[in-house]
């Protein structure tokens, strides 16, 4: 019998509702490898690698993350395998209101994840600014109003088997949730929160990389790029560039 072989894996919280069938797909094609996965805030787990932790694979839902892992030398390469989106949580009966005066209306309280802790901290900024672009004054007043409730050292944990948007809006603690497009599809059979995509040109693209830290994670690094892989990225929620997925840092 081969022995089992042992693949410790960092990656972005995001990807937590998705790994599973991912996994289940990888393990049809490596039967002998065995997956060891840590879920958090892809900021704060890539400090934890710099500061000396095992890891074999960082999928984390940035770029700049696995980069600064590369440029540190722990990492031997950077690839682009996923995309996501960002959209608006909120509770059913505001759904009838446009998207852009709900967050201009300062009387929701608006919840984010944290920047530099949290990518899609880090992506809601982006949208801030391209908000403020197109209305001056209004992406600056959202980035002093935005309550960064998730994502940071210091943010409450998120109740296990909760989405983070939802767990807010119905502990009282945001009106309104900027998060990613790919937990629409778990919200769907909803009736008490919808989510309201955001348009272009404010939309932002969430480019999910991941670092491969050891030579054995190689096998794994290949399947995320596959067509396969892409297929249940998709039925997830996730979102597909074939003009960037699977290019290697180099390329980019």
């Amino acid at each position: 019998m081969a022995e089992d072989k042992y693949i410790y894996v960092l990656a972005a919280g995001s990807l937590r509702p998705v790994w599973p069938s991912l996994m289940a797909a990888f393990k049809t094609q490596s039967p002998a490898t065995k997956i060891i996965t840590a879920f958090g805030p892809a900021g704060l787990l890539r400090e934890r690698i710099e500061q000396g932790e095992k890891c074999d694979l960082f999928a984390s839902a940035n770029r700049a993350h696995p980069q600064k892992l590369l440029l540190l030398g722990k990492a031997l390469g950077v690839t682009i395998f996923t995309h996501n989106k960002l959209c608006l949580t909120l509770p059913a009966a505001l759904a009838q209101r446009d998207w852009l005066s709900l967050l201009a209306d300062p009387a929701l309280r608006i919840g984010t994840s944290t920047p530099l802790s949290d990518p899609s901290g880090d992506y809601t900024w982006q949208l801030f600014d391209r908000i403020e672009k197109q209305h001056q004054g209004l992406g600056e007043d959202l980035k002093r109003r935005a309550l960064k409730l998730v994502g940071g050292a210091d943010s409450l944990p998120v109740p296990p088997g909760e989405l983070a948007a939802t767990w807010l809006l119905k502990t009282g603690q945001a009106d309104i949730f900027i998060g990613y497009q790919s937990y629409a599809s778990l919200m769907a059979a909803r009736a008490d929160f919808v989510t309201l995509p955001v348009p272009s040109p404010y939309q932002v693209r969430a480019d999910y990389a991941f670092a491969l830290c050891h030579h054995a994670a190689q096998p794994l690094g290949d399947f995320l790029c596959s067509a396969e892989a892409r297929e249940i990225f998709l039925e997830a929620g996730f979102s597909h560039d074939k003009a960037v997925s699977g290019l290697r840092d180099d390329e980019l």
